[in-house]
């Protein structure tokens, strides 16, 4: 399935589980339907089953959100217990639209017991309390983390997954990687079809020299042990003669959601930086030629400010300012923490990289114990000459057989799923989309609808930029991108094409080339 489709079949109001591979362009699409909801006034809850996901979507954990908190179930009448929180019913009457990201680590007890709370607090007679329930996930990649000895059993696995008619939206787009032998190795781990030409193909990047390679020198090292990762940041900031200069996070809000943003959060409490230091930007910023995953090292600090100066892969400067993190509940922020937007990247851990695109990363797999490992980290790479493995284990290339069987069976709804969308007439499309949630408001301020109004504000912006909205040319794109990867920014390249900057950074979304 398209973008494009998926976003329009969110758009009829329809329960659905949106997934796809990585870099499938998963979160590009739920922030399209996000930025929508919100011009049509339609208040949405933007959740996620861990921490760090949630502020990758500036939202809030489904456990703080829901009210459940950190217990795994709930019976029928805790959830009436809960319900006579006047501030949580408040909360739940005026949403109509709740998203789940990383729903592949949110455990099946769990999701029925968010379930029971949304019932309790609306309709209990409808799943999910009549809520329009996004789900959004692969559950390829990390599985739910076991507490004890019970079995955990995956979100699809549970009452509510069965009861609320979805819509699967199969993502089957790449937009990360950038090579087919790469593209091929991801794909024969999710289809159990790892052959002798695959484990050549992870032997060669075994192999791969990281010496005398700028690419290598400069990869984020990934481990799937936090002991790992520590240890290495902090031998190989000791090793740099350099004055060291400190940044502590400042915390805001109420108490108990700014401690647990900041304990999600990417950037560190206290960041120690030295000239020599490699570092990863943890947020994006399009405008400042950065994203979540971009590599670079310290080249300087500003004399008055102090704050440093980053050089990139691609050899552009940036300068680093405060960054803000904020946990929402749909309306109001309940925490934010300010930090610069930067980590030690010598290391990271597998589970914090998921999520990510990375230029380059030198992987080591040798203690894998969990499914979907190998494939998170494999995955986070666009091309397969950035990848550099360390060792590998057989458990990294393991998928959960039970994820596997149940793989199949999505791809056929996926496809069904199409099929029932294209039968639709185009007006009736519209008017089920209008009597979800009111008239679409790109279509209200569409410049080529045809009135008089319109015609007369696409002229102004066409003064300005000649080729708005004008169709792209295979040629166009191919030059973008070289524009692009050369460093140039929204600004120059709106310029250069004649287009509005809004154009620029959808293309380069499109193109694989932004988050």
């Amino acid at each position: 399935m398209t973008q494009e489709t998926a976003l329009e079949i969110l758009k009829l109001g329809k329960n659905v589980f949106l997934t796809g591979p990585a870099g499938s362009g998963k979160t590009f699409v739920l922030n399209r339907y996000i930025q929508y909801l919100r011009a049509q006034k339609v208040e949405v809850a933007v959740t996620a089953s861990t921490g760090i996901a949630a502020t990758h979507m500036n939202g809030v954990t489904i456990h703080a959100w829901s009210g459940l908190g950190i217990r795994d179930t709930l019976t029928e009448r805790e959830a009436e217990e809960t319900a006579e929180s006047g501030d949580l019913v408040a909360r739940y009457r005026k949403t109509k639209v709740l998203i789940i990201d990383e729903v592949s680590m949110l455990d099946a007890d769990r999701l029925d017991a968010v379930e029971r709370l949304c019932r309790a607090m609306k309709d209990p007679f409808l799943p999910f309390g009549g809520l329009q329930v996004v789900l959004c996930g692969d559950f390829f990649q990390l599985p739910p983390v076991s507490r004890g000895p019970k079995t955990v059993r995956f979100a699809f696995e549970s009452a509510a997954w069965q009861a609320m008619d979805l819509r699967v939206c199969y993502l089957e787009e790449q937009h990360r990687h950038e090579d087919d032998r790469l593209k091929s190795l991801l794909q024969a781990i999710r289809s159990c079809a790892v052959d002798e030409d695959i484990h050549s193909l992870l032997q060669e990047r075994v192999q791969a020299s990281t010496s005398g390679s700028v690419l290598a020198a400069s990869a984020a090292k990934l481990f799937t042990h936090n002991v790992d990762v520590d240890r290495l940041n902090n031998l190989e900031l000791l090793r740099i003669d350099a004055p060291a200069y400190a940044y502590t996070m400042k915390l805001r809000g109420k108490r108990a959601f700014a401690e647990t943003l900041q304990k999600s959060c990417l950037a560190p409490e206290r960041l120690v930086l030295k000239v020599g230091a490699r570092v990863m930007f943890v947020k994006n910023n399009f405008d400042n030629g950065y994203v979540n995953g971009t590599l670079g090292r310290v080249v300087r600090f500003d004399g008055q400010t102090r704050m440093p100066i980053i050089e990139t892969l691609s050899g552009r400067e940036v300068a680093v300012t405060s960054a803000e993190w904020q946990l929402s509940d749909g309306v109001d922020v309940t925490a934010s923490i300010e930090q610069l937007p930067l980590r030690l990247a010598w290391a990271v851990t597998v589970h914090k990289s998921q999520g990510m695109s990375l230029d380059a990363a030198e992987v080591d797999l040798r203690k894998s114990f969990e499914y979907g490992m190998g494939y998170v980290a494999l995955s986070r790479v666009r091309r397969l000459s950035g990848l550099f493995i360390r060792g590998i284990n057989a458990r990294a290339l393991e998928v959960h057989p039970t994820v596997s069987q149940c793989d199949s069976a999505l791809l056929q709804r996926s496809l069904r799923a199409v099929e029932e969308f294209h039968a639709l007439k185009p007006e009736d499309r519209l008017r089920l989309q209008i009597a979800f949630a009111g008239r679409p408001a790109e279509a209200a301020a569409d410049p080529e609808a045809g009135s008089e109004a319109r015609s007369t504000s696409l002229q102004k912006v066409r003064k300005k930029s000649p080729l708005a909205y004008k169709s792209w040319k295979e040629a166009d794109d191919e030059r973008l991108i070289l524009e692009y990867r050369s460093g140039k920014k929204t600004a120059a390249l709106a310029k250069l094409f004649a287009r509005t900057p809004g154009a620029i950074a959808a293309r380069l979304r499109k193109l694989g080339l932004k988050e």
